[in-house]
């Protein structure tokens, strides 16, 4: 095979048997070419170095290390684990395990290595091969990781939003301060290790009921690798407290299938509640607490959108007779009195499903729900009278209030708008009204097929 005949494998033809001086040869040249350090020791005095273990050592040639005992560079703390590790060493070509220590260079800098001795014959004389592993690298690699998680860790632990870890499993691996203290869990005992559906809390939906814990979002993140963000659930906590929080859940590692996950949270428990004051403030009266004008149309659209449903079905316009003579003569400070004790009346008067709102000034307007019968509608307005006819005490002050009431039906197929509704209610509330307190002129052509006074 003459291709064979001419190959060479490592500078040696196919078939040839290298010489023991050209195995030795070989061996050197990878030992003088080799990255990591090594020396030869014999009895403890260096008989050997390769250019990496005099780079390592900081000296200006081999020469400069030859003869010289091996424990003037290994740093004092270190000779004694050395020692014991090569006297185990006792048959040819046996190693030591793996072993960090330190060394020191001829300019007195310390070296962090990793070295493997072997028991060897340098000249036929037993001596100790040492292969050095530069750990300079790794060393700074993990003190700056160790820097940036103390970093972090002290950044994580001062944040006023609440950060946890949970693991595959959905137990809890790690919670700072803030998370503990929103979740009412500080005082609860060991945590880490336990469940994220078993920490002393209950989760529970926007509408109050309990939140199963497949729901949770980082039940979907590790279940899926998706993100979520801006969850919102409450906590109710073991000391009775109730919190609620904006949740975002992610892995930590979004490339690894076994990564855990990542939840932040905020608790928005005041905003939510001012909030949903505001919203009260914007749709409902100052004074009386009642709904204001604008939550009365908006509710009024939507039952005259239900084209003959059973939201609304009458409309009540009620005014209070006589209430200028009350601000006039007593002062605005009574005349409040009265609107919020005559709202209260209203209130307790009718049912919880009736909306029961003040228009402006001594106007207030009812929805009923449902469908009364039209018979039924005299008796509701008379036990309305009575009720808020009953004597009001203001300010030691006694007063009789009377009211009147105009009524207005909505019918199938309803094509007047909320705002025509209330005019026609207006106006059987007009036709309603004492002679005496009627305004002059008003009410001459104002009339409605839908509308009647009681």
């Amino acid at each position: 095979m003459p291709f064979a005949d001419q190959a060479e494998i490592g500078g040696f033809a196919v078939g040839e048997e290298p010489s023991a001086e050209q195995l030795a040869q070989r061996y050197r040249s990878l030992v003088e070419h080799t990255p990591d350090a090594i020396c030869v020791h014999e009895s403890g005095t260096i008989v050997y170095v390769n250019p990496a273990m005099v780079r390592l050592l900081g000296a200006r040639s081999a020469d400069h290390l030859l003869g010289l005992s091996i424990t003037i560079f290994v740093h004092p703390d270190s000779v004694g684990a050395m020692l014991d590790r090569i006297d185990k060493l006792t048959a040819e070509g046996s190693a030591s395990p793996p072993a960090d220590m330190d060394l020191l260079r001829v300019d007195g800098r310390v070296v962090p290595v990793q070295t493997v001795s072997v028991l060897t014959v340098w000249q036929g004389e037993p001596a100790y091969q040492v292969v050095v592993h530069d750990l300079t690298a790794q060393r700074v690699a993990e003190a700056s990781a160790q820097r940036a998680e103390a970093y972090f860790t002290t950044v994580v632990s001062q944040l006023q939003e609440g950060v946890l870890v949970v693991d595959r499993r959905g137990r809890l691996e790690a919670i700072n301060p803030a998370g503990e203290r929103i979740l009412g869990i500080d005082d609860a005992g060991p945590v880490l290790g336990r469940r994220f559906d078993d920490l002393p809390l209950t989760m529970i939906d926007s509408d109050g009921r309990p939140l199963p814990p497949g729901e949770h979002p980082m039940a979907h993140t590790l279940a899926t690798g998706e993100a979520v963000t801006n969850f919102i659930f409450g906590v109710e906590r073991v000391d009775g407290h109730r919190v609620w929080v904006s949740c975002s859940c992610r892995l930590l590692n979004p490339d690894s299938p076994d990564s855990s996950g990542v939840s932040s949270f905020a608790d928005i428990t005041e905003y939510r509640a001012s909030k949903r004051q505001l919203e009260f403030q914007a749709t409902h009266d100052a004074l009386t607490g009642l709904a204001n004008r604008s939550l009365i149309l908006s509710q009024l659209s939507s039952a005259l959108a239900d084209d003959g449903g059973t939201l609304v079905t009458t409309v009540l316009f009620i005014d209070l007779d006589g209430f200028k003579a009350i601000n006039d003569t007593l002062g605005h400070a009574i005349g409040d009195t009265v609107l919020r004790i005559v709202a209260q009346r209203l209130q307790q008067a009718l049912r919880s499903e009736d909306l029961v709102g003040r228009l402006g000034g001594d106007e207030f307007l009812v929805l009923l729900a449902g469908h009364p019968q039209r018979a039924d509608l005299p008796a509701l307005v008379e036990r309305l009278r009575v009720t808020m006819a009953e004597p009001i005490i203001a300010s030691g002050h006694r007063l009789e209030v009377s009211a009147s009431v105009g009524i207005t039906e909505l019918g199938p197929h309803e094509h007047r708008t909320p705002e025509a509704v209330l005019h026609d209610a207006d106006l059987a509330m007009y036709r309603d009204k004492p002679a005496a307190h009627r305004e002059l002129g008003l009410g001459q052509n104002r009339r409605s097929n839908n509308t009647h006074a009681s």
